[in-house]
């Protein structure tokens, strides 16, 4: 018995320094129950430097906050100089950079910004090679980008040219029989992403509502089909896979494809909702470890990875959404626990991007501070915002692309950008 307790321990151990290794311990006191105790002042002293009398994030933070950016914008623009001049993705490419200065135009309503996501989306269209049709990895990024940007630049031709040649691309999407897979970053949920960020961007109906269903039923198809062959009907009736597993985080796998189905501009039936995708969402909660994080597929029991493409900061938002939809506490509770692990375990080593970064972990916060108005989720997003301001300090791993959007830099840029309006944040390339 001895030594099967001193296994137990070890291996109890070994999760926890593997815990440690993958992000840094939080040095931040939480805005209620803080590291300091109440009359020693300095937790007051963190709050004030964080909010004003009023409780909006302060004018020196968001001072602090435009100047960071001002400085990782040249820095990155040095940088795009060497990078690589054949990726026109979303996710590591050059539609990365003009979706990140769409963004900064939202924010500035400066022209010059405007016309430098014009410059880096032309960039993009003319190394398009129809290989793949997402959003965040293939042609459908720079076409639904370019088709945004000319709409703004009332260049009304061009948009709709980019519009004409996106549509086109739904029909290797609506072949039912091809090995395309249906998750965010490769498959059919990210081509649907594209066509209902062009509603969001231009207008309802810009993209017909018969052709977003077509997209949404060769989803849901999909996953019938997947779930009848491993017997998982009752208990997940939509299932998908990705390279031969069952993931369940927001850009390989489950919690991606349910977050876009409940999309409200995704148009699925209310009862389609409750029979086929409600019973799906409990079946990913029922696959939650004890610390509140999930693991990153169905048969994986490592609770090692905390970030929006493998873990919690990803499925936190389908169950927000699953609160909206479906208006029932128990998600927004799990959506709140999962809060507590990003915030202890979501600084993050591997660096202060989107996909697997700080700033990435940091939209969970911004994401429940909009449902829920809490200050105290505002309080943790402009916290995770004040460790991206030493951005290159921490001895964070520097990624392979070290300023694209989802990655590198950009991300963090795009993410710092949020605090000024943090009501009307939204995660880049998922959140709508």
């Amino acid at each position: 018995m001895g030594d099967n307790v001193s296994k137990r321990l070890k291996l109890i151990s070994a999760t926890e320094a593997e815990m440690e290794e993958r992000s840094f311990p939080n040095p931040y006191p939480d805005l209620d129950q803080g590291a300091f105790t109440s009359n020693s002042g300095a937790e007051e002293d963190y709050q004030e430097e964080t909010f004003d009398a009023e409780g909006k994030v302060s004018a020196a933070f968001q001072k602090k906050v435009q100047n960071k950016i001002k400085d990782l914008l040249l820095q990155m623009e040095e940088g795009l100089k060497t990078a690589d001049p054949h990726d026109f993705s979303t996710y590591t490419g050059w539609t990365g950079i003009a979706l990140l200065y769409l963004q900064l135009h939202r924010e500035s309503h400066e022209a010059s910004h405007l016309q430098r996501a014009l410059d880096y989306v032309k960039r993009a269209m003319r190394i398009l090679n129809g290989r793949k049709v997402t959003f965040l990895c293939g042609d459908a990024g720079p076409l639904a980008v370019g088709a945004v940007v000319h709409h703004k630049l009332n260049n009304s031709a061009d948009s709709k040219d980019c519009l004409s040649r996106l549509l086109q691309l739904q029909r290797s999407v609506l072949c039912s029989d091809s090995e395309m897979p249906d998750e965010l970053l490769y498959g059919r949920a990210g081509y649907l992403y594209a066509l209902l960020y062009i509603n969001k961007e231009i207008g309802a109906d810009t993209v017909d509502e018969e052709t977003i269903t077509k997209v949404v039923t060769v989803i849901m198809e999909s996953g019938k089909n997947m779930s009848a062959e491993q017997k998982k009907t009752d208990r997940c009736p939509l299932l998908y896979e990705w390279h031969k597993k069952q993931y369940i985080g927001a850009a390989h796998g489950l919690a991606g494809i349910y977050y876009m189905l409940m999309q409200p501009s995704s148009k699925v039936h209310p009862d389609m909702l409750t029979e086929l995708v409600r019973p799906c969402i409990d079946y990913v909660r029922h696959k939650k470890f004890r610390s509140g994080n999930f693991p990153s597929s169905v048969s994986n029991e490592s609770d090692r990875l905390v970030h929006w493409c493998h873990g919690a900061p990803g499925v936190i938002h389908m169950l927000i959404m699953a609160h909206k939809v479906f208006k029932e506490d128990k998600y927004l509770k799990e959506a709140a626990e999962c809060a507590e692990v990003i915030w202890q375990r979501g600084l993050l080593r591997k660096g202060y991007g989107i996909c697997h970064g700080t700033a990435g972990n940091g939209y969970a916060f911004l994401a429940l501070y909009k449902l829920t108005k809490e200050k105290k989720y505002l309080y943790r997003a402009c916290k995770f915002a004040e460790w991206c301001l030493d951005y290159g300090t921490h001895g964070c791993r520097i990624p392979d692309r070290p300023y694209s959007l989802f990655e590198g830099m950009a991300g963090a840029i795009y993410y710092l950008s949020e605090i000024a309006q943090p009501e009307a944040s939204c995660f880049p390339a998922f959140e709508l």
